[in-house]
């Protein structure tokens, strides 16, 4: 039996009513598959509020936009209930009362509300709908109205808005609208990319009632006696031409075979894969109800939009739950989502990891135009695999534009992502993947970081200038010390992986080394670069610089800066940035996580800790969940607890005042991150097998999680006693 407690913990709730935060509930209370993500706007619509349907790989290159888009879908949602006469709306009438709730362990979102009309009818509303996690091009509505006083007469209207824009741009043209009975059939194709989309809604009344239409809607009237109850299923099947040259057709079909189905048998195949799903991804804590309801919150926002059955898609930074960052994907998927995935949906991690596989040519193109050798991935990445970063603003106020760097410089993407594919390989043995996807991946990168490396011979060492570290805050600089640390490390791993590769698989080994240059001079090379990267170090305290000249930055205490809302970038504006000793994220501390005991001793991460913490604005979501982990794996659990809640609750709480925007994916993976890695510390030895080092926050009586290693599931239970 489940206890109260535990209950609670799957529900996030919103209660009363609060239209000021409508922008804030409809991002949490989104509802996805994978394949599509819908916000969780209201069916009758209000006044500025931001209806999205977003699918993976749809995107658009307007005219006049600076870079592609991803696509907003007709808004399969509408549907309209009129009680005598009245158009039910929460801010009509009277809401006698109100309720809604995402019941994460199903993935089933509900409304409630009762409603009394002017003319002193009461009716219950219950809104449902989930996005099917066994049919992925479905989306399941179900509107059911109760007469509690009085016998009104009551309408039903359903639609499909085609007259959706992403925030004001067009990005749709070729707009059909045309009903059939009970069903309607949206068309429309991307005005640039040419992608055909096609979104069919069905109808099915629980009671006789004729169907009328219009141009545009499906309705139905009635007398609904008092204490009756009737429903309306709506089911609604999206389909565009990534999955074949007739979109519409096959919405129709799939439409129909599900309405033939109905909602009961619909929804109990969802469950049941969202129970096996659970099962392997949930981590259960006692003691702490605030804890396990945000780690399931964010656990959920990770699997909803993990591709399952396409492996030419990623996750972007916003998920499928808004139009921040225009959809595109950066090292958040590979660096923050894709650990939890990795050790918990392996299948759903490989998705990911091929998407950046079949994009290789993108990341060679993006090296040649640099004047590079290998593969040089993109900092922003779309469904082409080209870079997708803009290179200047929108103009500011005053008509200036700042010039984008990151799509430049930020180069550790692509170490970010051999390390991503390196972890999988270790976690899963997968060999099969790594031998004909992912050693590509891995040596092709470390081809670019062996053309991009610059020896310095006055110094007698090779250096990396004009990068963009994690900090964001400080642009185009020289010897980072994460990216030089991270470069090092990934040629020292490259090497590894041709070694392996000769000596267990020689023939695909030597077919992959011929096909990508790497001769015996190339190795040579690498080791050279290795053994002599500069990463600057205070050799007295242990302490890395984070790029050449940061120490001698102005220091500010930022412990005058609060309260503040605001970025420090923000206040202190974009060329004082730059000479300050602000950080926007985990940078070195980023390296201290990723690299782990490889990092130093213990003493050196204290130092650099002790150092770096306090020059920390979490200006990122990114930032609170890598520093939780860390500070978790030192035993500083007061600071660990503290961070950890912080990210658990970015979305929940809207700490950053953004989260209109979407949700903030790597801070959902790192949630993940800062439980697995830091409280319970798993890990993996040297040899390769699973390891736990735990520091449990002192009032956690136990933590519980699974991991598959090596093809196996294991079942870690940690107590207090431990």
């Amino acid at each position: 039996m489940i206890s109260p407690v535990d209950q609670r913990t799957w529900l996030v709730s919103e209660s009363p009513f609060n239209p000021f935060k409508l922008h804030h509930t409809e991002t949490i209370f989104t509802v996805g598959n994978g394949f599509m993500g819908v916000r969780g706007t209201f069916e009758e619509g209000y006044s500025g509020d931001l209806a999205t349907t977003l699918v993976h790989g749809i995107f658009n290159h307007a005219e006049g936009d600076l870079v592609p888009d991803i696509v907003n879908l007709p808004n399969p949602l509408p549907v309209q209930v009129t009680v005598d006469g009245e158009l039910f709306h929460m801010t009509a009438g009277r809401v006698l009362g109100f309720r809604r709730t995402l019941d994460l362990k199903r993935a089933l979102l509900t409304r409630e509300v009762l409603w009394r009309t002017s003319q002193g009818a009461i009716v219950k509303l219950t809104f449902e709908r989930f996005a099917s996690l066994t049919e992925e091009h479905l989306l399941v509505q179900r509107v059911r109205v109760r007469a509690l006083l009085g016998s009104p007469q009551i309408e039903m209207r359903s639609s499909v808005d085609a007259k959706v824009t992403n925030l004001g741009v067009q990005h749709l043209t070729d707009l059909h609208t045309s009903i059939h009975d009970s069903e309607i059939l949206v068309t429309a194709r991307t005005n640039q990319s040419n992608y055909g989309i096609a979104v069919c809604a069905a109808h099915d009344l629980s009671i006789a009632s004729p169907v009328q239409s219009d141009a545009e809607r499906v309705f139905y009237t009635f007398t609904l006696p008092q204490e009756n109850e009737v429903s309306l299923t709506k089911i609604s099947a999206i389909y565009t031409t990534r999955q074949g040259d007739q979109p519409s057709h096959m919405a129709q079909e799939t439409a129909r075979a599900a309405l033939k189905k109905g909602y009961e048998t619909l929804f109990a195949a969802h469950c049941a894969a969202w129970e096996q799903y659970w099962h392997t991804s949930d981590v259960l804590i006692e003691g702490d109800e605030l804890a396990q309801r945000a780690i399931r919150f964010t656990t959920y926002h990770v699997l909803i939009a993990a591709p399952r059955h396409d492996e030419r898609v990623s996750i972007g930074a916003k998920t499928l739950s808004g139009l921040g960052y225009k959809g595109h994907v950066f090292w958040d998927t590979e660096l923050f989502m894709l650990p939890m995935l990795t050790v918990t949906q392996p299948k759903l991690a490989r998705n990911l990891l091929m998407y950046r596989y079949h994009n290789l040519q993108g990341a060679r193109n993006k090296a040649r135009a640099n004047g590079y050798e290998g593969a040089m991935f993109p900092w922003e990445s779309t469904d082409t695999g080209e870079e997708t970063t803009p290179q200047w603003s929108h103009p500011q106020p005053d008509g200036t534009r700042i010039r984008i760097w990151t799509g430049d410089n930020e180069q550790h993407i692509s170490t970010d992502i051999a390390y991503a594919v390196l972890q999988y390989w270790r976690w899963t043995g997968d060999d099969e993947f790594f031998v004909r996807y992912g050693a590509e991946i891995v040596l092709d990168t470390a081809v670019f970081w062996g053309s991009r490396a610059e020896y310095n011979a006055e110094q007698d060492r090779y250096e990396l200038r004009m990068q963009i570290g994690p900090d964001e805050y400080h642009e185009n600089v020289n010897n980072s010390a994460f990216t030089n640390s991270m470069v090092r490390w990934h040629l020292q791993q490259a090497l590894v992986v041709r070694n392996w590769l000769l000596t267990h698989h020689r023939e695909a080994g030597e077919a992959l080394l011929t096909r990508l240059g790497i001769t015996e001079a190339r190795c040579a090379k690498w080791s050279e670069i290795a053994q002599k990267m500069y990463v600057p170090r205070d050799p007295e305290t242990g302490v890395l610089e984070q790029f050449d000249g940061f120490f001698n930055l102005e220091r500010l205490d930022l412990t005058h800066w609060q309260p503040r809302v605001a970025n420090m970038d923000w206040i202190l504006g974009h060329e004082r940035t730059q000479r300050t000793m602000v950080i926007k994220q985990a940078d070195i501390v980023m390296l201290m996580a990723l690299l782990g005991d490889q990092f130093g001793s213990t003493e050196e991460q204290q130092a650099n800790w002790d150092f770096y913490y306090p020059l920390v604005d979490h200006g990122s979501s990114l930032s609170p969940s890598i520093h939780a982990w860390v500070a978790a794996r030192l035993g500083l659990l007061e600071d660990a607890y503290k961070l950890f809640m912080y990210a658990a609750n970015i979305d929940l709480e809207d700490l950053k005042g953004n989260v209109r925007d979407g949700i903030h994916a790597a801070a959902c993976g790192g949630v993940w991150q800062a439980v697995a890695f830091g409280f319970v510390g798993l890990g993996l030895d040297e040899r390769g097998e699973l390891q736990v080092k735990p520091n449990l926050p002192p009032h956690w009586r136990s933590v519980t999680l699974r991991a598959y290693h090596r093809g196996q599931i294991r079942t870690i239970r940690l107590t207090a006693e431990n």
